[in-house]
């Protein structure tokens, strides 16, 4: 027996579709995976696990309404940007807060302790 005649014979030209194929047709249309497992003893459940996998295009996520990456600021530099503004704006907004509630515990302002 020789090596050749173990291995398989690759596609042809005209019988069936290759990888890129395949490939194309479940990114163009999606493909949705579903399940729970559920791990119950004596009718009490004690575990429920639900999966779900969606395997699709960027564009026919967008067309599904799913554009969670864009929003996450591990996965987008913009989202990241708006996170960090956002934080900026919060902290100065307490620093202006404490600032001027400073002066009405009865401590001196900061002018006027140098000008004592």
């Amino acid at each position: 027996m020789t090596m050749s005649s173990r291995l398989p014979e690759p596609y042809g030209q005209g019988g069936g579709a290759n990888l890129a194929d395949i490939l194309e047709r479940v990114l163009d249309k999606g493909v949705v995976i579903a399940g729970d497992i559920r791990i119950n003893l004596l009718d009490i459940e004690l575990l429920t696990v639900k999966l779900r996998l969606i395997v699709a295009s960027v564009d026919k996520a967008k067309e599904m309404g799913i554009d969670w990456w864009e929003d996450d600021p591990a996965l987008s530099s913009r989202a990241r940007r708006n996170e960090l503004a956002r934080e900026n704006a919060e902290l100065r907004e307490r620093l202006a807060q404490l600032e001027l509630a400073e002066p009405a515990r009865g401590e001196p302002a900061r002018g006027e302790e140098e000008a004592r």
